[in-house]
């Protein structure tokens, strides 16, 4: 197995980078396995409070191969199911999808940092992460509409939640090109930023989330992502569970305010 992810440190920040140059970063299920594993690993690491997802040589990811899932296409026609191992039931706790890492939902935030192509598989990899720094000339879509390969890693969940049913289905529905400044304005990424800079970007962007109080931080993340299947008081009640237990964080925060820290918006 060749190793096409990469894995640094930078102090309390994990990078993760993805290296198949010879297709644009697009993902195997070598590739897969080897991305799941090291975002397990980088929940499970105490040390590590942010991870930063990069793509090299000038692209995030150009989807799932398709010359692998060429190969795949004919074990199907002699009986073998290949996707039996991506079944999984809902309270599996770490479960791969097809592009790896897709199906978790981790305790700790994820900043995706995009150049290029970030399409089709690749775009659902970017909608998996908390936030997404774009580079002026990179692009999303949906462009394994033409091949009419479906959206299996949460696309059909994460961009509807993420930029409402109207845009969501115009995505879908015709799987076409959007560029930087069409995707800031949807909501579909959070900043951009020069051609070339994107992965300094999310660095940045990386350290000061992992400079805030983490416990208080992590809560108001998790209570974010529980509260979408809950009604109102419910999703009420989950918050002040979870915020409770921060509270000690916030008032050792407040005493940091009154003795002249973070005054006038500063971090």
């Amino acid at each position: 197995m060749t190793n096409t992810i990469h894995i640094s440190q930078d102090g309390p920040v994990t990078v993760v980078t993805l290296e198949r140059a010879e297709v644009r970063n697009a993902v195997d299920a070598d590739t897969a396995r080897q991305l799941h594993a090291a975002f397990v690993a980088f929940d499970a690491d105490p040390q590590a409070r942010v991870a930063v997802f990069h793509g090299a040589h000038g692209h995030f990811c150009a989807g799932w191969d398709l010359q692998a899932g060429a190969r795949l296409a004919q074990e199907v026609h002699t009986g073998v199911d290949p996707f039996a191992a991506l079944e999984f039931a809902p309270e599996d706790p770490n479960p791969p999808g097809p592009m790896g890492p897709s199906r978790l939902l981790l305790s700790k935030p994820v900043v995706a940092s995009i150049s290029g192509a970030a399409v089709a598989g690749g775009m659902e990899l970017a909608l998996w992460c908390d936030l997404r720094v774009m580079e002026a000339d990179a692009y999303f879509g949906v462009y394994c509409r033409r091949f009419g390969v479906p959206l299996i890693d949460g696309g059909t969940v994460r961009l509807p939640r993420l930029i409402g049913m109207g845009h969501a289905m115009d995505l879908i529905l015709t799987g076409r090109k959007v560029e930087a400044a069409e995707a800031l304005h949807m909501g579909l990424c959070n900043r951009v930023v020069p051609t070339g800079e994107a992965l300094s970007a999310a660095l940045a962007l990386a350290q000061q989330l992992a400079a805030f109080p983490q416990s208080t931080l992590l809560a108001d993340r998790a209570s974010a992502y529980a509260q979408w299947d809950l009604d109102l008081p419910h999703a009420l009640h989950q918050e002040w569970q979870r915020g409770k237990a921060c509270i000690a964080e916030g008032l050792e925060g407040a005493a940091r305010f009154i003795a002249g820290a973070g005054r006038h918006g500063k971090f």
